[in-house]
This record gives structure tokens, sequence and C-alpha cells, in this order.
């Protein structure tokens, strides 16, 4: 009878704790299957890097949903983990490291099958020899992973230089296009492996963090800067990022030239001619290290000329007691439509062509939900601006033109890449992306 009892309160004790848990899992697991079926039902796919997952050995553990700071890139569906949301995953890689039996790695993924992407080989040397991509040109995102891929990349030119082959002439060893995490690590590098270099770039350095808007909060994970040691943070600012690249130029005496724009990068049978507006360089090898945004894309439509569109926010705090829209759905969008409602007496309004976000950082996302709850920011879903004019912006929506009044504009609708260059040198775009060794 004792033993029955016991027995009969253990059952009870685990009831109590398993039945709930079951419940739990089973309504998680059917969000997300509802989740998945949303994103595949919008065309939703991955941009850049996201988790590979090898199902024959997931447990379906959830730890790297847990992990994930993003929040719904990842979910478990019919027991496996599987990529809900693709286009959230900005590469942190908390995942990779949460998952206890190594089924998950955050890669390159569908972007070999991309053709915007220039091809390239397992250096990342592209179709045209002694020509090579890194950092955000290439696909991949997040500082860590530029400042890696420069270094590996300056290594690899270092090695085929000490291997005699192929043979090359040229002023320098490797002119470097491009003066952001990637173009300025593989300087450093350059500097470690004895190699005479340039930088060339159409701005000051600092690549595209130099578009963020003021006091940005840039996420990374520790990375190793060649010469200069880690970054350890797992937040910087815009300013913080940007001051410690002048120290790193300032310390290590970076040769980088700021304002000089590549024109043509011309092969030659030993090398390469470079130009630029003040001249021209000749280079055994060039490492193409700019970013993907180039000019910026444009919506259009008609007015949109006016002074008062505008392709960037720098200081928010510069517009007060104003009708602005913001166009867009990605985080530069959210950013600065978070920033113009903090604004004193500003009435924000955000145009996007979807029925929700589904691109931003979780962050971000929960200070426009915060937002949009006080009433500082009014979302405009399933939209697209039709006309701007002095005063008002015309809004199409899924039932009417709707028109709002208006004192600015500012567009991001993302940017078209600088890729007639590189066609012009040769490159191909669309072939294999390997993975770097």
């Amino acid at each position: 009878m004792e033993t029955l009892l016991i027995w009969g309160i253990t059952t009870a004790v685990i009831l109590s704790i398993l039945v709930p848990y079951v419940i739990r899992f089973r309504r998680k697991q059917k969000a997300d299957l509802e989740r998945l079926r949303e994103s595949q039902s919008l065309g939703l796919r991955p941009r850049a890097q996201y988790p590979l997952i090898d199902t024959s050995i997931c447990i379906g553990c959830g730890s790297c949903v847990l992990a994930c700071p993003e929040g719904d890139v990842l979910g478990i569906v019919f027991g496996k983990a599987t990529i809900v949301n693709g286009e959230r995953c900005v590469g942190h890689g908390y995942c990779e490291t949460a998952c206890p039996v190594g089924a998950i790695k955050v890669g390159l993924g569908e972007i070999k099958a991309r053709d915007d992407i220039p091809a390239m080989d397992t250096y990342n040397e592209t179709n045209v020899k002694g020509v090579f991509v890194a950092g955000e040109l290439g696909g991949i995102s997040l500082i860590r992973n530029a400042v890696t891929q420069g270094r590996a990349v300056v290594d690899r030119i270092a090695d085929l230089i000490a291997a005699g082959s192929p043979e090359r002439e040229g002023e320098f060893d490797v002119i470097i296009v491009g003066s952001g995490p990637a173009g300025l690590s593989a300087a450093l590098q350059a500097c470690r492996r004895e190699l005479s270099y340039l930088v060339l770039d159409q701005q000051d350095p600092g690549g595209t963090i130099l578009q963020y808007p003021r006091r940005k909060l840039v996420m990374t994970q520790p990375v190793e800067i060649p010469l200069y040691g880690k970054l350890n943070k797992p937040e910087y600012t815009k300013e913080d990022l940007l001051d410690t690249w002048r120290r790193i130029i300032d310390q290590f005496r970076i040769n980088v030239r700021p304002e000089e724009r590549v024109g043509r990068v011309i092969p030659e049978d030993a090398g390469f001619q470079v130009t630029t507006p003040t001249g021209t360089y000749r280079t055994r090898y060039v490492i193409l290290a700019m970013g993907r945004r180039g000019t910026p894309r444009k919506l259009g439509v008609p007015g949109e000329e006016l002074p008062k569109v505008m392709y960037q926010l720098v200081d928010a705090r510069s517009y007060n007691d104003n009708d602005i829209l913001v166009v867009g759905g990605g985080d530069s969008a959210i950013e600065a439509a978070v920033g113009l409602a903090r604004q004193k007496g500003n009435r924000v309004s955000i145009s996007y062509r979807k029925p929700k976000f589904f691109r931003i950082k979780k962050k971000n996302e929960e200070r426009a939900n915060e937002l949009i709850k006080q009433g500082k920011i009014k979302p405009i879903f399933n939209s697209a601006v039709t006309m701007i004019e002095e005063g008002k912006v015309l809004v199409k929506t899924e039932s009417d033109v709707i028109e709002l009044p208006n004192d600015y504009v500012f567009v991001f609708a993302g940017g078209i890449p600088p890729f007639e260059m590189l066609k012009k040198i040769g490159i191909e775009f669309g072939g294999e992306v390997k993975a770097m060794v």
C-alpha cells in the first residue's frame, strides 16, 4: 500500500510538471508553424547569413531559439529547429554557440544562388584573377565578419606573393578599395605581413557606419582587430566605433586616401591599373572592400526631387514640430522613425509595402511598437507613396489613396550597389560562394 502511494505521488508530481510543459511546447510549435507559413506566403528569403541546420542531428531542444537576439528567426516545427524568418538574421551566431549537439552553423547559405553577389572561390578571389572581395560587397554582414574576411584575404595574397606565383608587378602589392571595417582590417593585416598597400575611398574612413544616425548602437561580437587588439563590448555607438577606427589609423599610420573615388580597375598582364580623378596607381592585387549601398534607391514618383525629400538621417534632434513621413520597413527606416518620434512635437508616419515589419532587429521592433502604442508613430502598412508635394504626400493603401500633411520625407529604400564598375572589370555574378578556410 505504501509503495502504491509513493508511486502515485511520484506520478502526480511528474504529470504536474510534464503536462503543462507538453501543452506549452505544442502551443509554441503551432505558433512557429504559423509564422513559417506566413513567411513562406510572403516570399521572405534570407539576404545574407542565416542558420544552416543539420536536421539529422538536431534534437529540437529550442536552445537556438532562446539564444537568438532577434527573437523570431528560428522556431521549432515538427520537433526540429527551423528557419522561420531568415530575413531577420544578421549573423550574431549565438544560436550556433547555444546548440548542445552542434547541429547549427551560421553561414552564407542562399547567398550562393543570388545574382547580385560576385562569383568567388574559396579564398574570395573573383573570376578576374588577382581581384578579391571582402566584407559587405560579398553579401556578409556584421563587423566581426568583415574584419575576419579582410584579414583572411590579405593572408591569401601574402601567401601567393611569398610563393612567387603568379608573377605580378606594381607600385603596390595590394590596393584596397574601401575604408570600412573590412578595408581597414585588410590594411592592418597588410602592415603585419609587410606588404606595400594603399587604401582608397570616396568618403572618409568608416564605411557604412558613416551613414548611421547619430548615437546609433551597433551590435557586434568580440573580434580581434589586426595589430590593435580586441573589440570586446557587445554594443558600440556610431561615434565610439568611428573614434576607434580614427585612433587605429593614426596609431599605425594607415596609408589611406579619403575622398578619392576609384573610377576604373584595368587588368594588365602583370597586375592592375587603378584610376581615380587625381591619378593612376599600379598594383599586383586588388581588394574590393566597398559597401553595397552605393547610390540611394529612389521611389520614382512625382515630387521626389523636392528639397524636403532626404535619404539619410544624421541628427533627429534637428527636427521638431514637423509632419514627417518615413518610407521603408528595414532597420534604418525604423531607427529614423523612432529617433524623429522622440523629438518634441513631431508627428511621424511610416509607409511600408508589406503587412508588418519583418526585417528589423528585436530592439528596434520593441522601441517602434512602444511608440506606436503611444500614438507617436503611425504605421501605414501595405502602402506606397504615389506623389510628393509641398505641404503634403499622397500614399496609396489597399483600399484608398490618403493625403498626409507633410514637411519632410525620409526614404530608406536601400541603394543601388556599385556593380557597374565591377562588371567593367569583368567580374561575374551569381557563382557559388564557398566557405572561407
